[in-house]
C-alpha cells in the first residue's frame, strides 16, 4: 500500500454538459481502481453514445502508474491530451473521464477543440468533486465511565474522531485519527487519566476528506 497522499473523485460519478458552436458536450467522470473498470466505462459510453461524434477519453490509475488517452477521431492532441491534462492539473489518480461530443456544424479548429475538451473533464471533475486519501490510523480507547467526558473532549485537538461507541465495564471508543499522531495523543489521554487510558492502535488505513 502506498505511504504517500493522493487524490481521487469525491463522487463515484459525476457529469455536466455544455455547448459551444452548436456542438454539445457532455463530460462525464467515474472513480475506477484498474484498467479494466476504466475501459468498461469507455466501452459503455461508446455503445450507449454510439451516434455521438467523439467519445475521447482520458484515464489515470495508481495501480501501475498507468495514464492513458485517446482523440477518437478528432485532430491529434485536440481531446485526449487536454482531459488528461486536467486530470493531472487536480492530481487526480484512479478515474476516468470521457467526453462526449455531438457535432453541431461549425468546426471549432484546433485551438477551439483543446479549450472545448478541457472544459469537457473540467465540468466533469466539478461535478464528481475531489478528495484526499490519507493514511489514518484505527485505535481503541477503553476509559472507565467517569473518565468518558474528559476523554471525549480532548480528542478533536488531535483531529481524531469516533467511530464507534461500545458500553461495557469500560466505555471502548473506535476512533481514526491521521497517522503519526498517536503518540501525541497517548501522551494527552495519559496527562488526563492519570495513566490510566491509552489508544491501542488497531490498524491503519487510508481515508477520504473533500477538497474541492
Amino acid at each position: 500500500m502506498l505511504a504517500s497522499d493522493y487524490f481521487v473523485p469525491y463522487l463515484d460519478y459525476g457529469e455536466d454538459k455544455f455547448e459551444e458552436k452548436r456542438s454539445k458536450f457532455t463530460g462525464r467522470l467515474w472513480h475506477v481502481e484498474t484498467a479494466e473498470q476504466a475501459t468498461a466505462k469507455i466501452k459503455e459510453m461508446r455503445e450507449q453514445y454510439w451516434d455521438a461524434t467523439h467519445n475521447c477519453y482520458a484515464y489515470i490509475l495508481r495501480e501501475g502508474n498507468v495514464m492513458r488517452y485517446s482523440d477518437d477521431g478528432e485532430p491529434q492532441g485536440t481531446a485526449g491530451m487536454p482531459i488528461l491534462e486536467v486530470l493531472r492539473h487536480e492530481n487526480l489518480t484512479d478515474c476516468v473521464c470521457v467526453v462526449t461530443r455531438y457535432f453541431g456544424g461549425i468546426l471549432l479548429g484546433t485551438g477551439g477543440l483543446v479549450r472545448a475538451y478541457t472544459q469537457g473533464a473540467q465540468v466533469a471533475v466539478a461535478a464528481a468533486g475531489v478528495q484526499r486519501m490519507s493514511r489514518y490510523t484505527v485505535a481503541l480507547i477503553a476509559c472507565p465511565y467517569h473518565l468518558y467526558d474528559s476523554i471525549l473532549h480532548l480528542l478533536p485537538a488531535y483531529d481524531c474522531a469516533v467511530e464507534q461507541t461500545d458500553y461495557g465495564a469500560d466505555v471502548t471508543l473506535t476512533v481514526t485519527l491521521p497517522a503519526g499522531g498517536e503518540d501525541a495523543l497517548n501522551t494527552a489521554l495519559a496527562e488526563a487519566s492519570a495513566g490510566q487510558v491509552y489508544a491501542e492502535v488497531m490498524e491503519t488505513r487510508f481515508m477520504g476528506r473533500r477538497v474541492k
